[in-house]
């Protein structure tokens, strides 16, 4: 059995031509017999060799892709790209950094206008608050005024206003002034030996310095003798002019 639907005549003695089937089975499936290929030969004459070249064509066309060569500027492009998006990354960094430090700024002098608005209110205080401390160590501070006192203190404090300065204390320059300077033996540091009048401050800002005396230390008996030997001196010329004098 060979059909062949390529080269079918239709009567007007035209060919038709299309898609070409060949049956190359050696055992006719009818008959069962073995087929001869010399009488089985004809058949293939009937196929146009046109035809199988266009076929074979068409395979070749639609089988095998044609990959586009990528062109240079594209890849140029694709490079631009990646740098430009590395760019902005980092200009999106930088912005977010400055940011975070203008939040931080800000936040900083928030505080510092708090803390002076605050320490503008309660300077004017302080003379008040002294009066109240010397009431006190009088023994003075009772009945209502006492009570108004107390309640002045724990306002200012609850401001963040600390008072300091207290007998025993070590000198600090910074936030001491010093009246008087003693020299007391028996010390390794200057020390504060009375508060004249106590000090002042919120947070790191000082409002009145504390006004106390200072103990100077001393060492040993050395600065003793070397008075005594300072001052003879002055002793020989006494006794040389009494001398002269008795001359006369």
């Amino acid at each position: 059995m060979a059909p062949s639907e390529n080269t079918n005549d239709t009567g007007d003695g035209e060919e038709r031509q299309g898609p070409v089937i060949r049956d190359n089975r050696r055992i006719d499936p009818e008959t069962g017999q073995v087929r001869d290929p010399e009488t089985e030969g004809d058949s293939s004459e009937e196929i146009p060799e046109v035809a199988e070249e266009e076929v074979v064509e068409a395979d070749l066309g639609e089988g095998v892709p044609e990959v586009p060569d990528t062109p240079e500027s594209v890849v140029t492009d694709a490079i631009n790209a990646d740098e430009r998006v590395v760019e902005l990354t980092n200009d999106i960094k930088r912005v977010q950094a400055e940011y975070a430090n203008y939040r931080k700024r800000v936040d900083r002098d928030r505080v510092a206008v708090r803390e002076i608005a605050t320490a503008q209110v309660v300077g004017e205080l302080l003379p008040i608050l002294d009066d109240v401390g010397r009431a006190r160590e009088h023994e003075e501070l009772t009945g209502g005024f006492k009570a108004v006192g107390e309640a002045l203190e724990a306002a200012v404090t609850k401001l963040g206003l600390e008072r300091y300065a207290e007998k025993d204390d070590e000198f600090d320059p910074n936030i001491h002034e010093a009246l008087t300077l003693v020299p007391v033996p028996g010390i390794s540091a200057q020390t504060v030996i009375e508060v004249f009048q106590p000090g002042y401050r919120i947070g790191e800002r000082i409002l009145r310095p504390a006004r106390v005396v200072v103990g100077d230390p001393v060492e040993g008996g050395d600065e003793a003798p070397a008075e005594s030997t300072a001052e003879a001196p002055s002793d020989t010329d006494g006794t040389d002019a009494g001398g002269g004098e008795n001359d006369k």
